[in-house]
């Protein structure tokens, strides 16, 4: 993530060559001419972004290009899919970020951003004209802005294949890494109370896979919400300030008696078993709030997920030594391995690589029209369960990213698996896992031997 991150920072001044696609909003009404020109035929997944919210570094227009392109890597890497098969794309609607503007190398319009009516009519022309393009095509939402990634999901969602890795693939990696903490504990996820500092995309999708999670168990929908509390810049979510919240907050402002400025104050007030950093704000988990954790639970859950590290609410070494080596860690960026007074942590990283390729995997084996919370919710089943004794014993939350083509094998099963059982649900006849084909995955050299490119195979269900 730091790597990726400092590379769009620099994208113009590092720029050797296009890779991918650049869609401009002054290409409306040519954007099927322009997706006509892409060479391959076909086109399995795509990855979009506008560049308005780049890790946690912000509007970086498209200089945010190095993410839909990271991110396809990721998805040949971890889980197979045909490089020649993986399309970037960048929608360029301008940039509100001057010192882009002034930059003489950027690559895209200097002018500030489009929005509203003409914004969402771009984005339809695109989206629409992708699926009909490229027939069957899984699109991933990356790095857009808060209200405009809510939106753009809402509303495709249930159209075409598409999901959020920002919003969907941050919950499904954090809920596995939450179901290794439970299971570190010996606790159950219904006995944890999470309290989230910063409450965009990241916090609520996170709290609405939770309580996914919790309903799927027995529990009630307004219990399970009352599970989590969001804390943004202005304290604590609560019912008094339903008046000047976005959309997204509202599930979680729960009844309170007081306002809550504070995150410290928060914690003490509300005593969480765990704490969630989605704000970008470095050291907002200070010693004071680690600490404070470390007193009020035996095990206590510390995940500062935010990126790039420089954004991290705290490094793992500092969760560690404020908690006398009790916390159960788990980050959005790496942190080095370490001892404490003799015994070894491994910081498992909450990378979302462990989910999107397995679930990108089964969207193209398994033919899916949707991808569905539910899906989200069995991956991050597949991964929590993959954490072995041995992963347990250095206090790691999740598998070596070495097994990730095993993992995301799993998922793909499971998510596929999870659309045979709607299927029969509804009166349907599944189609039957051993039946499907593929010939669209890529084996490279020194890799696992998962699958390979061109050939059509068996889908097998991993041991």
């Amino acid at each position: 993530t730091p790597t990726v991150g400092e590379a769009c920072q620099k994208y113009g001044h590092i720029f050797q060559r296009p890779r991918g696609m650049y869609i401009s909003i002054e290409d409306m009404g040519s954007v099927k001419s322009i997706l006509s020109n892409w060479p391959s035929k076909k086109v399995d997944v795509v990855v979009i972004t506008d560049g308005e919210r780049i890790l946690g570094l912000g509007d970086l227009g498209t200089y945010g290009m190095g993410i839909p392109v990271g991110k396809l890597n990721l998805y040949t890497a971890c889980g197979g899919i045909n490089p020649d098969r993986c399309l970037p794309i960048t929608v360029d609607v301008g940039t509100n970020t001057q010192s882009l503007i002034d930059d003489p190398y950027y690559t895209g319009l200097k002018q500030p951003r489009v929005r509203g009516e003409k914004y969402m009519e771009f984005m339809e022309e695109v989206l629409i004209g992708l699926h009909e393009h490229f027939p069957g095509v899984l699109i991933q939402f990356e790095d857009f802005g808060n209200t405009t990634a809510f939106e753009l999901l809402e509303k495709y969602r249930h159209r075409i294949c598409t999901f959020n890795d920002d919003i969907q693939g941050t919950a499904s990696v954090t809920l596995a890494g939450l179901l290794s903490a439970t299971r570190m504990k010996g606790t159950k996820l219904k006995d944890e109370l999470f309290l989230f500092n910063g409450a965009g995309e990241a916090g609520t999708g996170i709290a609405d896979l939770i309580v996914e999670e919790l309903v799927a168990e027995g529990m009630p929908k307004d219990e399970a919400k009352r599970r989590c509390w969001l804390v943004d810049s202005k304290g604590l979510v609560v019912q008094s300030r339903l008046h000047e919240l976005q959309h997204h907050k509202i599930p979680y402002a729960h009844e309170y008696p007081e306002q809550i400025k504070d995150f410290a104050e928060a914690v003490r007030k509300l005593k969480p078993t765990g704490i969630i950093g989605v704000s970008a704000q470095s050291g907002a988990f200070s010693k004071e709030i680690i600490e404070l954790m470390a007193e009020l639970n035996e095990r206590p859950i510390i995940f500062p997920l935010s990126n790039p590290t420089s954004k991290a609410e705290c490094t793992a070494e500092e969760a560690i030594k404020y908690t006398k080596g009790k916390v159960l860690f788990a980050s959005g960026s790496p942190f080095p391995a370490m001892e404490y007074e003799g015994k070894r942590f491994v910081p498992g990283q909450g990378n979302n690589a462990y989910i999107f390729p397995g679930v990108g995997l089964g969207a193209v084996l398994g033919g899916l029209k949707h991808v569905t919370d539910g899906m989200l919710r069995i991956a991050a089943q597949a991964v929590a369960d993959t954490v072995t004794p041995e992963d347990i014993a250095v206090n790691c939350l999740y598998p070596p990213l070495t097994k990730i083509r095993a993992v995301s094998a799993k998922i793909a099963l499971m998510v596929i698996e999870v659309r045979e059982e709607s299927r029969r649900a509804r009166g349907g006849r599944g189609r039957g896992l051993r039946g499907l084909r593929r010939g669209l995955c890529f084996e490279f050299e020194g890799s696992d031997g998962m699958y390979a490119g061109g050939e059509e195979r068996e889908v097998s269900k991993p041991s």
